[in-house]
C-alpha cells in the first residue's frame, strides 16, 4: 500500500493547542418573556400545519411545491430562534411575529396558487432546500424598480460580513430592512446567507452557487455578467470564490477581508504550537494568494480603508498577482477603517457598473489557471481532470487563436479536457494533436508519461473532480450519517463513536444550520447508495454497512487489531478516520467516524475554518477529545492520485 505525505511521525496531543475555551456561535441569546415564547411557539405551529397540508396539496403541482421553502424559511427562522435560544433584543422578538405574519400570508396565496412575491421588485426574501442536507436555506434579493425583467439581465451576488448574531431571523430582517452596502445599477443583487458564519467555505460555498442557481432558475440572467462581491467576511469570501471559480464571474470587488491563512491568523508566529504538516498543506484549499493568476479573466477591484488591519489582503494579492504579471485595481479609502469611505466607494461603484455593463467573453482567447485540488478544476471552456499530485500547484495556460489554433502548456497535470471550441489544431506541451473529424462536443486528454493522446475518459481509480478529498470534501454534496446499531468492538470505541457523532451534528446544526441527515445502517437504501455521500460511524461489529465493505478498504480491523499503512494498533485504544470511494459506488465517498472535522477551534477565527485532517488518520482514543481535536492523532495523511 502506497500513501503520499503520509505524516506517520507527527503524533498531535488533543492537548497540544490547550487555550481559553473558543467562543460558542451563535451566543446564547436573552430571556424571551413566556408570554411571548407562548405566542411565538403557537404561531410557529399554526404555520407548520399550514406546511403540512400545502405539502399534501401541491404534491401533484410540482412548480407550486417549489416554492414551498419561500414559506418554510420564517417558520424555521422562528422555531431554532426558540429552540437555541437565539433572540439578542426585544426588537428580534417583534420581527419573529412579523415573520410569522408574513409566513402565513405567503402560505395563503400559495394555497390559492399564487405566488406575487415571484414579480415583485425591491427587497424580496425567498427560500430553496438544499441538496447537501434537504435543509431550507434563506436567500435575499435586491430586485432595482426600473429594471426590465424581460430581457436578460446582470446580476451580483454579495456576500456578507461576520455576523456571530446572524441567525436566520436576524438575516431576514437585515434583507427586509434595506439593501447592502453594495448595489450596482440595472442589476439584480443575490445575497446568500452562506449558512451563517463561515466565510462561504465547505457548505457555505455551495449556499452561495444554490442560492445563485435559484435565482437563475427564476430570471433571466445574462450569464456573460454575472459579479462578485463582499466586505470584510464577505471580502474574503470574494478573495476565495472570485479565483476559484474564474469561469463564472465577470469581476469581483473584495473590500477587506483575508486571503490566505497563516498570515491573518499569525498562525506560524513565534510562540505559537506548530500546526502539523498536513493541517499547512490544507491552507492551500482556500487561499487565493497561491492562484492569483486565475484572476487573469476576472477584472478585480480591491477596496481597502488606509488604515484598516485587513488591508493586508489586498497588499498580498497586489504581491501575488504582480508575480504573475498581473495588476490589481485598488481603491483605497483615505484616513479609513474597517468601512467603506464614501467617495472612494462612489468611484468604485461606477467602475464595477463599468465592467459588470460590458461583461466577460463567451469564449476567452486565453486561459491561465492554477489549482491544488480538483475540487476547483476549471476556468470557462477547460477543465483539468487528473493530477500528478495533488496539494501540489497545478498549472494551465490556453490560448485560442482567431484561426482556431489551440495551444496548451501544462504542469502537474495528467488529464484535461475542452468544451464548447473546435480547434483546427493542437498544440499539448509541444506535441501537435490532430482533433477528430467529427469533433464531440468534448475533447478529453490523456497523458502517458511525455505523451499526450485523446481518450473518452480516465480511469475509475483515480481522484478526479470532486472525488478528491479530504474528510471535508465529503460535506460539500448530498450526504448521510449511518449510525451503527450493532454492539462495537468495545465500550471505549462505541463512547468516542457517540460522543464524535454527536459533536459533529451539533457543529452542522450550529455554524451550517441545518441538521445532519441520519438513519440506522440497517436502514441504508440503493437511493442512498446512489445519491449520497455515507459517513459511516462505529466500526466493523457494530455497524453492518462498515462490515460488508471492509474487505474493499485500505484497511484491516479486528476486535484485537487496527492495521493500516502497515502499522499495528490496538483496537481497544484506536481508531480510524477515512475519505474513500464508496465501494459500492464508487462516484461518493465513504467516510468512516468523521464529520466537518474544524471544530470549535475555528468557531472565532473564519481564517481557521479549514480543513484539518487529510484523507486519513488513526486516533489515540486515550486522550479525550477537545476544541482542535478528536484525541491523539498518532498518524495521518494523504491517498497518492490512485487512491492508495
Amino acid at each position: 500500500m502506497r500513501l503520499t505525505s503520509a505524516f506517520i511521525a507527527f503524533a498531535l496531543t488533543a492537548s497540544a493547542f490547550a487555550q481559553n475555551p473558543p467562543p460558542k456561535i451563535p451566543p446564547a441569546g436573552i430571556s424571551v418573556p413566556d408570554a411571548d415564547r407562548a405566542e411565538l411557539a403557537a404561531g410557529a405551529a399554526d404555520l407548520q400545519k399550514e406546511i403540512t397540508a400545502l405539502t399534501r396539496k401541491l404534491s401533484n403541482d410540482p412548480k407550486l411545491l417549489a416554492l414551498l421553502p419561500d414559506v418554510e424559511i420564517f417558520h424555521k427562522a422562528v422555531t431554532w430562534g426558540l429552540a437555541d435560544n437565539a433572540f439578542y433584543s426585544p426588537q428580534e422578538i417583534a420581527f419573529a411575529k412579523h415573520l410569522l405574519s408574513e409566513g402565513k400570508e405567503r402560505a395563503k396565496q400559495l394555497d390559492l396558487k399564487k405566488s406575487p412575491w415571484l414579480d415583485a421588485k425591491g427587497l424580496i426574501v425567498r427560500g430553496y432546500r438544499s441538496k447537501i442536507d434537504n435543509s431550507v436555506q434563506p436567500y435575499g434579493l435586491v430586485v432595482p424598480p426600473d429594471l426590465d425583467l424581460t430581457k436578460p439581465v446582470p446580476l451580483m451576488v454579495w456576500l456578507l460580513g461576520r455576523g456571530e448574531k446572524r441567525t436566520e431571523l436576524a438575516f431576514l430582517a437585515e434583507r427586509e430592512g434595506g439593501p447592502p452596502q453594495l448595489t450596482p445599477k440595472n442589476t439584480i443583487t443575490v445575497i446568500p446567507y452562506g449558512r451563517f458564519c463561515n466565510a462561504t467555505k465547505f457548505a457555505g460555498e455551495t449556499d452561495v452557487m444554490e442560492a445563485l442557481a435559484a435565482a437563475r432558475a427564476q430570471y433571466k440572467i445574462d450569464p456573460l455578467r454575472i459579479a462578485v462581491a463582499g466586505f470584510s467576511m464577505g471580502g474574503g469570501s470574494t478573495w476565495h470564490l472570485a479565483p476559484h471559480f474564474p469561469g463564472l464571474w465577470c469581476a469581483a470587488s473584495p473590500g477587506a477581508g483575508f486571503a490566505e491563512t497563516p498570515i491573518f491568523t499569525k498562525a506560524n508566529d513565534p510562540g505559537k504550537e506548530q500546526r502539523p504538516a498536513w493541517e499547512q498543506t490544507l491552507w492551500r484549499q482556500y487561499e487565493a494568494t497561491g492562484i492569483s493568476q486565475n484572476l487573469f479573466n476576472v477584472p478585480t477591484l480591491a477596496y481597502s480603508g488606509e488604515i484598516d488591519g485587513q488591508k493586508e489582503s489586498a497588499d498580498l494579492m497586489e504581491a501575488a498577482m504582480a508575480g504573475e504579471n498581473l495588476k490589481l485595481e485598488r481603491f483605497i479609502g483615505p484616513k479609513t477603517g474597517h468601512q467603506y469611505e464614501p467617495a472612494t466607494k462612489a468611484n468604485l461603484t461606477t467602475r464595477f457598473e463599468e465592467l459588470i455593463a460590458t461583461g466577460r467573453p463567451a469564449v476567452p482567447k486565453e486561459i491561465r489557471f492554477s489549482t491544488y485540488t480538483l475540487r476547483y478544476p476549471e476556468s470557462a471552456w477547460l477543465r483539468v481532470e487528473g493530477m500528478e499530485k495533488h496539494w501540489e500547484r497545478a498549472d494551465v495556460h490556453a490560448t485560442l487563436s482567431d484561426a482556431s489554433l489551440l495551444a496548451i502548456e501544462t504542469k502537474n497535470i495528467t488529464s484535461l479536457s475542452v468544451t464548447g471550441i473546435k480547434p483546427t489544431s493542437i498544440t499539448l506541451d509541444g506535441q501537435t494533436l490532430t482533433p477528430p473529424a467529427a469533433a464531440p462536443k468534448s475533447l478529453h486528454f490523456i497523458r502517458f508519461g511525455d505523451t499526450w493522446k485523446f481518450a473518452t475518459s480516465d480511469p475509475d481509480n483515480r481522484k478526479r473532480p470532486y472525488l478528491t478529498g479530504p474528510v471535508d470534501d465529503a460535506f460539500m454534496d448530498s450526504f448521510v450519517f449511518v449510525r451503527p446499531t450493532g454492539k462495537p468492538l468495545n465500550p471505549e470505541l462505541g463512547n468516542w463513536v457517540s460522543s464524535e457523532m454527536s459533536t459533529s451534528r451539533q457543529l452542522w446544526h450550529d455554524v451550517f444550520r441545518g441538521e445532519a441527515p441520519m438513519i440506522d445502517d440497517t436502514a441504508l437504501t440503493p437511493a442512498d447508495i446512489a445519491n449520497r455521500n455515507l459517513v459511516l460511524w462505529g466500526d466493523p461489529s457494530s455497524n453492518k454497512v462498515l462490515a460488508k465493505i471492509l474487505s474493499k478498504l485500505p484497511l484491516q480491523w479486528t476486535r484485537e487489531t487496527l492495521t493500516f499503512h502497515g502499522q499495528t494498533y490496538p483496537s481497544a485504544s484506536h481508531a480510524p478516520i477515512l475519505i474513500f470511494p464508496n465501494p459500492l459506488n464508487p462516484r461518493h465517498y465513504i467516510v468512516l467516524n468523521s464529520g466537518l472535522d474544524f471544530r470549535a477551534d475555528g468557531y472565532g477565527n473564519n481564517a481557521l475554518q479549514t480543513p484539518k485532517l487529510p484523507d486519513w488518520a488513526i486516533v489515540d482514543l486515550t486522550t479525550p477529545a477537545d476544541a482542535r481535536w478528536p484525541g491523539k492523532i498518532t498518524a495521518a495523511g494523504f491517498f497518492d492520485e490512485s487512491w492508495k
